[in-house]
């Protein structure tokens, strides 16, 4: 139900370092500068009802945020500004026809491995890890533990090239899920935990330009559509908040776009129940930075479980506001289906919805077996792992905590998915089918997100990443395979 809309603004935040992103691309540094402020009357951060975490208060009660921030020494201002000269892009790269589909079988070949590569290991490991998937595609499950125990004796940690490092972070997905240790295991239960998550974030982000062609692209497709608004309220349902870091960027664009009226944002973040302590990390954050830019700001979480039940009859929507809705592929994993998620999105009617594709999803449909599935996850990671090795030295221990606190999580995330998605029976429309079902078409990207996203790539100075435009979306491409693909969308 739609409320009048209201610029009532109440509490603030504690004493927090923010993690300032930066506002664009022009504006990149690699170790911003923190801020601080005092408690301000300026902001809201509401959440009752069942969207509390009461069971984990204790956990959030004995954490010291201070200390989690300091910890990230993100007060380190080392590094000068950068500066790009890049000339606007002349043209960007067609990818047409669309980029081709995962193989249901994978080649080692491919990525110059073949029986004397490794010892041999190279492709009888990934020959071993495609017999487990088939076990579990027919239901073998103990055959595929026999299988999976043999590999465990040969691949015991993530070394060597990228293929061999996604072997083990599959394996180790394939092992939680045969032996049902798969729950909760991303859950964060303790401070340092949330240290090295954030710090591998922050990490992924300076080195790597996918994380900041996801939250730049994004960002500016919701401010085009806020731009085309006269109205000063601006409301984000967003499915896949994280920490939040990327709203630092899109607040001071909207401070400094609204200086007259100071600028109104609301969110609404619809997180899983494992969130509960990052979520009071989020909040604070958020609520600091917007009170030291001196915009009215509110923020509230909806548990999933509760959307599950009720949909966007959960959320508040305040007539007046602007809405855009944020969307990634998790939110169809998590509710274990498409079309009945866009149906209902469809009632809303936002005014855009913003789908940001960073796994690999690519249109493929919900249909395949077990073993598409798994095998396309499968190629789409090592691509990624191939593109941290060339941003990264051989050995780098960033590039390890990247892989274990941000990579291995959506690996797991990823192959439990394709588990549920199996025991469904799949038969999904692709995401795109159920969009255009609904009577969704996609909104053109403005030429600025464009340019934005040239810089990005031309400032991450990693040979092998481009930009690419392929049937209305903005593509961020390692050596022409998509692992990134923002696109916008209206009713």
């Amino acid at each position: 139900m739609r409320v009048p809309a209201s610029s009532d603004s109440n509490s603030g935040g504690k004493n927090l370092v923010v993690y300032d992103e930066p506002t664009s691309v022009l504006g990149l540094r690699r170790s911003p500068t923190p801020t601080t402020v005092e408690e301000k009357p300026l902001v809201s951060a509401a959440s009752g009802g069942d969207n509390q975490f009461p069971s984990d208060d204790h956990a959030m009660r004995s954490m010291d945020w201070d200390s989690i921030m300091r910890e990230l020494e993100l007060d380190d201002d080392s590094t000068p500004n950068l500066k790009p000269n890049f000339p606007p892009p002349a043209h960007f790269a067609v990818v047409d026809p669309p980029l081709p589909g995962f193989p249901d079988q994978l080649n080692p070949a491919e990525y110059g491995y073949d029986n004397n590569n490794e010892g041999g290991g190279g492709f009888d490991i990934i020959e071993d890890l495609i017999r487990v998937v088939d076990c579990v595609d027919s239901d073998e499950l103990q055959h595929a533990q026999v299988i999976l125990s043999r590999l465990n004796q040969r691949l015991r940690s993530p070394a060597g090239r990228p293929l061999l490092r996604a072997a083990f972070y599959f394996k180790e997905a394939l092992g939680s899920l045969l032996s049902g240790s798969n729950r909760n295991q991303n859950r964060l239960t303790s401070w340092t935990e949330i240290v090295e998550r954030i710090r591998a974030i922050k990490e992924f982000s300076g080195i790597s330009p996918i994380p900041l062609f996801s939250h730049f692209t994004a960002n500016q497709a919701i401010l085009d559509s806020l731009h085309q608004s006269s109205s000063p309220f601006a409301h984000i349902v967003d499915f896949e908040i994280g920490f939040g870091g990327q709203y630092a960027s899109l607040m001071r664009e909207i401070a400094e776009k609204s200086s007259a009226t100071g600028g109104f944002l609301r969110v609404t973040a619809v997180v899983p129940e494992e969130s509960a302590v990052e979520t009071r990390l989020v909040k604070e954050n958020l609520v600091q930075f917007a009170a030291d830019l001196k915009i009215r700001f509110q923020i509230d979480f909806v548990l999933m479980r509760t959307f599950k039940m009720l949909s966007f009859k959960a959320i508040r929507f305040v007539e007046g506001e602007r809405t855009v809705v944020l969307i990634s592929p998790v939110i169809f994993r998590r509710l274990n289906g498409i079309s009945g998620f866009v149906n209902d999105l469809r009632r809303v009617s936002p005014n855009v919805v913003v789908f940001v594709d960073s796994e690999g999803w690519n249109g493929i449909s919900g249909a395949g077996s077990f073993q598409r599935e798994f095998v396309s996850g499968f190629e789409f990671y090592t691509m990624v792992l191939e593109s941290l090795d060339a941003a990264a030295p051989n050995g780098d221990l960033v590039k390890k905590i990247i892989e274990g606190f941000v990579l291995r999580p959506k690996i797991a995330a990823a192959v439990e998915a394709a588990a549920v998605n199996k025991r469904q029976g799949g038969g999904e429309m692709t995401w795109r089918e159920a969009f255009c079902a609904a009577g969704m078409r996609m909104v053109p990207l403005s030429q600025f997100v464009d340019f934005q996203a040239e810089c990005l790539v031309e400032k991450a100075q990693v040979r092998g990443f481009h930009v690419a435009k392929r049937q209305g979306e903005l593509v961020l491409c390692w050596h022409g395979r998509p692992l990134v693909a923002t696109s916008a969308w209206r009713f």
